[in-house]
């Protein structure tokens, strides 16, 4: 749902500039220093990015699913590292409070997300629990006013940065399940939580994770997201729709470079007395890849605009985060073909996707637990 079209038409014009005249630029020096320019992220700020689908009352621009996927299909044509530092303010960060949390815990964090003052982590994957919520095993003790975390967290973004982290944790140890899970929010200065050392990853540079251990850090009670144990995995589940429709958005945006990239190169390298652009075997990776990305698109802006209209699109979702971020895999990785031994170089923007995208497949929910989502949902709609 488009509610002006003038202006939505100007915001992302307005990004589609930035990340042409400011991010591409500094991708090379993104990934050397492992780390957004401190520059870049100010203007970040001033754009309004990291509370882009933070509602207005809040300070951000409270942009509608559909808004949200153009914006993200345009910050998708730069390093995903760039969109990773304010992915999180927009995503579950912000979007758990919004959905959940109490009036209290809205007005006490939310504007300062949206502006980027404080910077927001989602702690859920352990390092025995990925997907499967029965075994988390962070507890969340109740003393007094306070409860007592203990667990360790892992493959956290933005865990070296961040100062405030919704974190699962659970609050009943005789139920197994999600049930047994709550939500917490925790600020990054409360003693007893330890940042562990920025993992080397093979891809995203400058987007940084690590472990995030809770060694009997006492979290005040009115900080469990609610106001009630019982509902952090829920609350996580809620907002796994927009997360994954925002995540295929910024794949199709990838493979577009990508295949910008690709087109860009073939036609002005020659072999054989032509430019390979002009030979077939060439043209058909062209154009496969430029299909597969207009039917992600195609996918995420219906999807969208389902959304935005109030409907169910939980198996939607799934069905774009699958295509998606397999899609532009298989995009990145002809990209590198067409470009031949150069594709293999580090000085070639293609070479680096190649290994960032390969993230996309993991992370929101890996390729197989979206088919099992679409799967579960076919069976439990026709039944």
């Amino acid at each position: 749902m488009i509610r002006d079209p003038e202006l939505i038409n100007q915001l992302v014009d307005t990004i589609a500039r930035f990340v042409r005249e400011r991010l591409i630029p500094n991708e090379a020096r993104l990934a050397e220093e492992d780390a957004v320019p401190p520059e870049i992220l100010a203007e970040m700020k001033e754009m309004g990015l990291f509370g882009l689908s933070i509602p207005e009352e809040y300070g951000g621009l409270g942009l509608t699913m559909e808004e949200e996927a153009l914006v993200a299909m345009e910050i998708g044509k730069t390093s995903p590292a760039f969109r990773s530092v304010f992915g999180t303010n927009n995503g579950i960060g912000a979007q758990g409070i919004l959905i959940d949390g109490t009036d209290e815990q809205k007005a006490k964090y939310v504007p300062r997300l949206a502006t980027g003052e404080i910077l927001s982590s989602f702690c859920l994957t352990e390092p025995d629990s990925g997907s499967d919520a029965a075994s988390l095993r962070t507890t969340a003790v109740r003393d007094g006013d306070d409860y007592i975390l203990n667990g360790t967290k892992r493959y956290i973004t933005n865990g070296p940065e961040a100062d405030l982290f919704t974190v699962m944790a659970r609050t009943d140890p005789e139920n197994k399940g999600a049930g047994g899970i709550s939500a917490f929010i925790v600020e990054g200065n409360t003693p007893g939580l330890v940042r562990g050392p920025a993992d080397n990853k093979m891809g995203q540079k400058g987007a940084h994770t690590c472990d995030i251990i809770f060694d009997n850090c006492r979290v005040p009670a009115e900080n469990i997201i609610g106001g009630k144990e019982g509902q952090g995995f829920k609350t996580a589940m809620k907002v796994l729709d927009r997360g994954r429709l925002h995540i295929s958005a910024v794949c199709v945006g990838v493979a577009e470079r990508l295949v910008e990239e690709s087109l860009r190169y073939t036609m002005e390298r020659k072999q054989f007395g032509a430019a390979l652009a002009e030979h077939q075997l060439i043209q058909a990776m062209l154009a496969d890849s430029k299909t597969e990305a207009y039917a992600g698109k195609t996918m995420v802006m219906d999807a969208a605009r389902r959304k935005d209209n109030g409907e169910n699109v939980s198996t939607l979702a799934s069905c774009c985060k699958l295509f998606c971020a397999e899609m532009v895999g298989r995009v990145a990785d002809r990209a590198v073909q067409v470009h031949g031994g150069a594709g293999y170089m580090s000085e070639y923007a293609v070479e680096r996707f190649y290994r960032d995208v390969r993230l996309f497949r993991i992370y929101e929910g890996t390729t197989q637990i979206q088919q099992i989502v679409i799967a579960r949902n076919m069976v439990r709609e026709a039944s």
